[in-house]
């Protein structure tokens, strides 16, 4: 009668202590991982992180701007950003609204560093919705109309106040909301992923 069984070799044993250690080691650094983000301590780094909000902020908003320029909700140019350093009639151009885009794109990346460098602390929508607003008054209250970026609040149309209200409420929410999720104990709210 033949054994039915084979004896282990050396190297098998071997082999299946290597894959448990390896197992070992994979479940102690998920328990550190979670551990970190219990304790608070959050390793996203700033910088490249507002840097790659910025730029995605820019390019959401910048378009939804564009649409509602495109759509008459509003006359402000979409480039109206650029307006002070190229002509107005470049600025109503394709390539105009281009180079709006990107100079908005540019302001986002800076409101965006500003926000997580400065108020990463805060918690909840409210704070990026009053950031969203106080650039609206920088911009179309304080300095636009005086740098020749659109007309002064009387001469705009109630619906081009309206919408840019709006896009930069949104806007700010958005760069504010994201700060405040990443950067605060927001996260502990969102439900555990399948894999977690």
């Amino acid at each position: 009668m033949s054994e039915a069984y084979s004896i282990p070799k050396a190297g098998h044993d071997q082999e299946q202590t290597r894959e448990s250690q390896d197992q070992r080691d994979h479940n102690n650094n998920n328990n550190s991982r979670r551990g970190r983000q219990q304790s608070g301590k959050i390793h996203t780094p700033l910088i490249p992180f507002a840097l790659e909000l910025g730029f995605f902020a820019g390019l959401l908003w910048g378009l939804l701007r564009w649409l509602f320029y495109t759509l008459h909700f509003t006359v402000v140019a979409p480039g109206f950003l650029a307006e002070p350093f190229f002509k107005h009639s470049f600025m109503k151009t394709t390539a105009g609204h281009l180079v709006g885009l990107l100079f908005f794109i540019a302001l986002s990346v800076v409101a965006s560093l500003v926000y997580t460098l400065m108020f990463r602390r805060y918690k909840g929508p409210l704070p990026g919705i009053v950031y969203g607003l106080v650039w609206w008054v920088i911009l179309f209250v304080l300095t636009g109309p005086k740098l020749g970026m659109m007309n002064p609040l009387h001469r705009l149309t109630w619906d081009s106040i309206y919408t840019e209200i709006c896009v930069f409420i949104l806007w700010g929410l958005f760069i504010g909301y994201t700060v405040a999720v990443e950067y605060t104990d927001e996260r502990k709210r969102e439900p555990k992923k399948a894999g977690d």
